[in-house]
């Protein structure tokens, strides 16, 4: 199964060119199970082949993703929470979501706050789902769209530069993202926690006598 949606997203990748990868990133983010895992590498892959410019292809990508995003947000702005998880328990196995996965996702906005938006968007998984649960609580909608810019941007040259690094190997990956999905997500924490305290010294060092 996975392997036919594989060659299916590669085919209209090809067929499509950036236009196809706005349009998957896109469906991705609006919570059709088309993961990005595959898309961008392949189209890393694709600059290789001089199909694709670096700039540009990551630009389109984070767009795609953005609009997609958006989508989400509006269901959970204008739908209420009710409606939302009962459209999630009746529909949301075909796109591979569960109400506890909506139910953990609005935890996590409510304790972190709207920068979650911006850290979730570089968490696979979580970069799905998180935009309803900010359209639930208000999020204003200009803040909304620059996190979920600014992390797509970053998500996706990482994995158009991984798929340039791979090269026609690129497919090779799909089991790497799987088996240490969870480090990839710790790592990223760290990483963006670091850099987050790097440019607001929220943990001061301790000055040395």
């Amino acid at each position: 199964m996975l392997a036919q949606l594989t060659g299916l997203l590669i085919s209209f990748i090809q067929s499509t060119g950036y236009f196809g990868v706005f349009f998957l990133m896109a469906l991705g983010s609006a919570l059709i199970p088309i993961p990005s895992e595959i898309t961008l590498p392949f189209a890393g892959f694709l600059i290789t082949k001089g199909t694709f410019v670096f700039p540009l292809v990551v630009l389109v990508a984070a767009l795609g993703d953005l609009a997609g995003s958006l989508i989400g947000y509006s269901i959970g702005f204008f739908l209420e929470e009710t409606v939302i998880v009962n459209l999630i328990k009746k529909h949301g196995k075909y796109v591979l979501l569960s109400h506890h996965d909506y139910y953990k996702a609005s935890a996590w906005f409510n304790k972190y706050g709207d920068k979650l938006v911006f850290i979730g968007k570089l968490l696979p998984g979580l970069r799905y789902m998180i935009s309803i649960p900010a359209g639930a609580v208000k999020m204003d909608l200009r803040k909304f769209a620059l996190y979920t810019f600014l992390g797509s941007l970053i998500w996706c040259t990482l994995m158009v530069y991984v798929g340039v690094y791979f090269g026609d190997r690129w497919d090779s990956l799909e089991p790497i993202f799987n088996q240490f999905k969870i480090v990839i997500i710790v790592g990223l924490v760290l990483a963006v926690a670091w850099y987050v305290n790097h440019k607001l010294h929220l943990f001061p060092r301790k000055k040395s006598n």
